[in-house]
């Protein structure tokens, strides 16, 4: 594959893109910018929800995880569709009943200034961190491909690919949004699905004899109930799922935009209970996809080595393998990735320009919307600089990273949310900042220690459920009884 058709393929890409952003963003103000004017219909949502939920990295990194992880990965797709109700039936209706434009509003009302800026700052560093590494993605992947045989340096890469996240995402925000992660939804799907009718034609195979390849496989045990010390363990698995997709989509201002975006709260439930089912649906499509893209390594004699997530941009690329799936690998990965930067890049904007500099209690539309193109501005900046140490930095599996972020940073937010639904008590709030910093440090300590402490018990993902509960626990800690005035 040579890098004139990757260009020519990433150019057609950007250049719908820009054209869908420039028609959707026409006559977008703040309010279209922060939250879509609440004008999107629960179907355009739903549809830009199931794009929204895979990054480059879910693209990337799930093929990839079939040779050592099997396809445990679903049994977190179902912990997914559970934590997708929990958000629809409890956050949704919180959500539209306060009218909020930041979900971190809920902690201003709720518990008071100093709370709401500790919550505002937990997720912008924890967006920045998991943007940035799903950026990263992309970058890595074209490097070889595309900027190595052109002798561009990463660092080019990475600039380039952040302004061009910038320039379609300046004017329409969560407006133009709603209509690229439309884009992005069809496009994904439709990689996803010809890449497997590809790769299994390459394989000469008929499409009986393909289920056949994918069902016999020793790659494709779903279940993993033997041994709960295992990192795949199916209880681990599942309920750290519901616990990661509550505080990683339903308290991700990012995730939630799209869904305030509807019309009413109905719709906005409707959209989160459809797109979790279809999410899971497209897991699905890409462990098959994984456990093909094996099978025609090993015919082939293509030579695997390193990082799993190296699995399908090497092989999609390679001389054996028909060029078609080499495009639809850029394809899809371009589609996944600039649209979940994009994205990430406006909620950093709006929580920034909302929660932490209160850009909304400034007067007039235009020196809100001055100050809020400077600080998209910023946030490009920051996250190509994110990038960049990612790049310098990291060395493991990228989803995995991703997940372990989140599941530290995104812990305390959990927390803190939870709190305030379930009970009713107030926070001495000067003392929060030391709960929401001492909770992650005990569960590093206790993750790095388990394995030796638990007699072999190894702490995974389900460190979020940990999180969480340790912030719970030391929000009681430090406060009072609920006071007549206390916020509601």
């Amino acid at each position: 594959m040579t890098p004139a058709v990757i260009i020519i393929t990433i150019l057609c890409y950007v250049a719908l893109l820009a054209t869908v952003a420039a028609v959707s963003a026409r006559g977008a103000d703040n309010r279209g910018f922060f939250v879509g004017a609440r004008r999107s219909q629960w179907w355009m949502a739903m549809v830009a929800m199931v794009g929204a939920a895979f990054s480059g990295v879910t693209y990337v990194s799930v093929p990839g995880m079939v040779a050592t992880s099997g396809w445990s990965y679903m049994q977190m797709a179902m912990g997914f569709v559970v934590g997708y109700f929990v958000i629809a039936f409890l956050l949704v209706p919180l959500f539209y009943r306060m009218g909020l434009v930041s979900i971190y509003g809920y902690l201003a009302q709720r518990f008071g200034t100093h709370t709401h800026r500790t919550g505002a700052w937990l997720f912008f560093i924890s967006k920045l961190l998991g943007a940035a590494v799903r950026l990263y993605v992309i970058c890595a992947a074209l490097q070889p491909m595309l900027f190595e045989p052109l002798g561009v340096p990463f660092a080019v890469n990475c600039l380039l690919t952040v302004l061009l996240v910038w320039g379609y995402t300046f004017r329409g925000g969560v407006q133009s949004l709603i209509w690229t992660d439309m884009l992005k939804t069809v496009t994904l799907v439709a990689s996803i699905a010809l890449a497997v009718w590809a790769v299994a034609d390459g394989l000469d195979l008929t499409a009986s004899e393909a289920v056949a390849v994918v069902r016999e496989s020793d790659m494709s045990q779903l279940f993993f109930f033997d041994d709960a010390r295992d990192g795949r363990y199916f209880f681990k698995q599942f309920f750290a799922a519901i616990f990661l997709v509550v505080a990683m989509t339903g308290l991700d201002q990012d995730m939630m935009q799209r869904t305030l975006s509807c019309r009413d709260m109905r719709g906005a439930q409707k959209n989160m209970m459809l797109a979790s089912v279809l999410q899971a649906a497209v897991i699905f499509a890409l462990l098959v996809l994984g456990v093909l893209l094996y099978e025609f390594a090993a015919q082939r004699g293509i030579a695997l080595s390193g990082s799993t997530d190296e699995m399908f941009p090497r092989v999609a690329s390679a001389p054996e393998m028909p060029l078609v799936v080499g495009i639809l690998f850029v394809l899809g990965l371009v589609a996944s990735t600039y649209s979940a930067a994009g994205s990430s890049m406006t909620a950093l904007t709006t929580s920034f320009t909302i929660d932490l500099l209160h850009g909304d209690e400034r007067a007039g539309e235009r020196s809100l919307a001055r100050l809020r193109k400077w600080v998209h501005v910023a946030m490009a900046v920051a996250m190509a600089v994110v990038v960049l140490a990612v790049h310098y930095l990291s060395n493991s599996n990228v989803i995995d990273v991703v997940y372990t972020l989140g599941s530290y940073s995104y812990g305390p937010i959990l927390g803190l949310f939870c709190f305030g639904i379930f009970t009713r008590r107030t926070l001495r709030e000067r003392a929060v900042v030391a709960v929401v910093v001492a909770a992650p440090a005990l569960c590093l300590l206790l993750q790095r220690n388990s394995e030796r402490w638990f007699g072999g018990y190894t702490l995974g993902y389900e460190v979020m459920i940990l999180n969480a509960l340790l912030t719970f626990v030391g929000l009681w800690a430090i406060s009072r009884k609920p006071t007549s005035d206390n916020r509601a």
